[in-house]
């Protein structure tokens, strides 16, 4: 009988310290309130990669569509050829921009100092290859200038307006 209540009041201590435990557990690192948002930022997060994604489909939809237009009205294919080419560089733009915002949000950094030097490196870079690719389709390519142009600026255009369309539809 001794054994039994030994092992039921050893049984209470347990069960108390299990209880201490588990409060401890549920507090946590994070803050309750805090740990709210974290699902939300997550979600929002997941967003932006699918806008990104849709948003450099639609450039590459949209410069294959004038592509198609200015060869059947132009019957030309040198300038099919360099509107395609300058609308491939902006569809790179783009790919490139999506590729730069998903891995600086992984590259989580305490540093907001550090964060604003990636996102300048990164700036600079999409700069410079754009203008070798440019000029690369010009120079080397020997394509005509203004279609390379009017690809790349169709392009552009069509990442802007995509991305505010999108970004309305999911708000």
């Amino acid at each position: 009988m001794n054994s039994w209540k030994r092992s039921c009041s050893s049984c209470k201590k347990a069960g108390s310290l299990s209880k201490g435990t588990v409060d401890v557990q549920q507090a946590g690192l994070t803050h309750p309130e805090n740990a709210d948002t974290i699902p939300a930022l997550l979600h929002v997060e997941a967003e932006e990669k699918k806008i990104a994604r849709q948003v450099v489909v639609l450039q590459l939809v949209v410069t294959l569509v004038v592509t198609g237009i200015a060869y059947s009205l132009k019957s030309s294919p040198q300038m099919a050829i360099a509107l395609m080419s300058g609308g491939a560089v902006s569809v790179f733009n783009g790919a490139q921009l999506a590729w730069r915002m998903s891995r600086s949000a992984r590259q989580v950094s305490q540093e907001a100092h550090h964060q604003l030097r990636l996102m300048y490196f990164y700036a600079i870079e999409r700069f410079l290859l754009v203008v070798m690719l440019l000029g690369l389709c010009m120079v080397v390519l020997k394509l005509t200038p203004l279609a390379v142009l009017g690809g790349f600026v169709i392009g552009q255009a069509a990442l802007i307006i995509a991305r505010l369309f999108l970004s309305r539809i999911t708000t």
